[in-house]
């Protein structure tokens, strides 16, 4: 099964012993979320679950970012027509998030997420439903879900808690506060934390030693650790997503995305009036 081409926001390469890179390939955008994102990133999941090319995949990002989550877009008229009203855009582009979300859960395969620059919202939320995640010292993981008055998706309300402990994962879904690399591998989300400038290598050396393990031993052992947890994370990412779309298209939300945008060129301006 062939590495699939019509993925233009990604860069995909499958190197020895069946170890499959996918990589963010927005570096000018800070490899940012948008529905074209998610619905490729569904697809490379999918292709990747099925090719008996691929024994182990590592997700990661290319260049700064490892991702910056959602792109904060409005949507236009002609969307809003065609998705008939703001609840049913979001409804639509909740589509190709929750397919990248399904996969993840129920990806058969080894799957390490490779933190190599700051993670923030998605980026973060759907690391933790990885088997294994490794970040560089440098690597920050932020969700700032209620400055935008969004809600937390991709089972972050039960995976970060049963993770972190109530209180960490409070202070990261209900409070913004963004945590280190250091920060969340004690919290036990990050597995371990390698220089930047041997990040890849060693989590290569990692993936490779792993991809030549027997492949359906490693199937079925995966499939031991998960099962019990299946149906509980499907029904709650349904929910979380549901609430989302709701939520994204209130007018509360879109105040805060405003305010947010306006903060944030306010301090890009004085950025530029200082040089």
């Amino acid at each position: 099964m062939s590495v699939p081409t019509d993925l233009s926001a990604f860069e995909i390469k499958i190197l020895d012993h069946g170890v499959a890179v996918i990589a963010f390939n927005r570096p000018k955008k800070y490899n940012a979320l948008n529905p074209q994102v998610y619905d490729q990133w569904g697809r490379a999941l999918e292709w990747a679950a099925k090719s008996d090319d691929v024994r182990v995949v590592v997700l990661t990002g290319n260049g700064k970012y490892y991702t910056s989550g959602q792109e904060l877009t409005v949507p236009d008229s002609s969307e809003i027509e065609d998705g008939d009203g703001i609840e049913g855009v979001f409804k639509k582009r909740a589509a190709f998030t929750q397919k990248v979300i399904t996969e993840l859960i129920h990806f058969p395969k080894l799957i390490i997420a490779a933190v190599q620059g700051p993670a923030i919202g998605f980026g973060v939320t759907s690391s933790a439903l990885c088997d294994v995640v490794y970040a560089v010292p440098e690597a920050t993981f932020n969700t700032p879900f209620m400055q935008l008055g969004f809600c937390a998706e991709a089972c972050s309300s039960i995976v970060f808690p049963r993770v972190m402990g109530y209180s960490r994962a409070n202070e990261m879904l209900l409070m913004g506060r963004k945590f280190t690399a250091e920060e969340m591998r004690e919290a036990g989300v990050v597995a371990r934390i390698f220089p930047k400038e041997t990040f890849m290598e060693e989590v290569l050396k990692l993936a490779t030693h792993a991809a030549k393990f027997p492949p359906q031993a490693m199937k079925d052992s995966k499939a031991l650790i998960r099962d019990p947890d299946y149906k509980q994370m499907d029904e709650v990412s349904v929910r979380e997503m549901d609430l989302l779309g709701v939520r994204m298209a209130s007018e509360e939300s879109a105040q805060a995305i405003m305010e947010f945008m306006m903060a944030k060129h306010e301090r890009k301006e004085k950025v530029q009036s200082k040089l």
